[in-house]
């Protein structure tokens, strides 16, 4: 199993503060059956700043400590950008990091809002040869609240990845609803654990696989297990035709 959204560098951000939590992580990720993990610092949230080459150094570095400490799983470097306005000027100067140095680029929107610039900055970032994959959108307010921002994206070309925690129901019922949503109406493509620790941001892949396969077919965690695998092989990801979520809307009493 391959997990492209993680945190498991110690120290960088929110994630595990030091080496012997990393650890604990690669252990619990191994339990899971887990063999490949993107390491995916976050960058540009206004409160960290993991820049291309000091990630590669950390990767690295956690990858020795991991063969010295014989814990069968390898770490792939990447990065969880906050959406800004001069991403492609910092990629151009080598401070933004794809997945695995692929054409896959991953995108954050602020937690309660999307900026008025995103369709055309993701635009841009298309135009640029890269693909924007945008991180847990079923946990963004405004998403939530009108969906038909996400189909437009989605529609011109952006992927999204949903978390596997959302999915269980880990972050309340409207939003696994909202998961839910978008795989049913073809609107997500990668099921990650954007895990953080192994207390209260655990992995639940297995636990999100089983539900999915449960709920919606094993067809759907064959689709989502290949796009992990084709973004560490920079291959073309499986896309189905999205379609919009309809709110339903209700009428007052005259």
């Amino acid at each position: 199993m391959i997990d492209i959204h993680c945190h498991i560098l110690p120290g960088v951000d929110d994630g595990p503060v030091t080496t012997e939590e990393s650890l604990l992580m690669a252990r619990e990720a191994v339990k899971e059956g887990i063999k490949t993990i993107i390491a995916t610092p976050h960058h540009r949230n206004n409160k960290y700043e993991n820049k291309k080459v000091d990630i590669l150094k950390n990767v690295d570095k956690l990858n020795r400590l991991l063969r010295k400490e014989n814990i069968p799983l390898e770490i792939l470097p990447g990065q969880e950008n906050r959406i800004f306005g001069e991403i492609l000027e910092d990629y151009q100067k080598g401070e933004i990091l794809t997945l695995t140095n692929s054409n896959f680029l991953f995108i954050e929107f602020p937690t309660a809002s999307v900026p008025r610039y995103a369709e055309r900055l993701l635009y841009d970032i298309q135009t640029e040869g890269l693909t924007p994959i945008i991180v847990h959108p079923e946990r963004n307010k405004e998403l939530l609240e009108n969906p038909s921002i996400l189909y437009n994206l989605v529609n011109n070309g952006a992927l999204t990845q949903v978390t596997a925690a959302s999915v269980v129901g880990y972050f309340g019922k409207s939003i696994k609803k909202f998961a839910y949503q978008l795989i049913e109406h073809n609107l997500t493509h990668f099921v990650a654990s954007d895990a953080h620790n192994t207390i209260n941001r655990t992995f639940k892949l297995n636990e999100a696989f089983d539900i999915i396969e449960k709920d919606f077919g094993t067809d759907y965690v064959y689709l989502f297990a290949e796009n992990s695998e084709n973004v560490i092989t920079n291959n073309i990801i499986i896309k189905e035709i999205p379609y919009q979520i309809k709110r339903k809307k209700f009428l007052g009493v005259f």
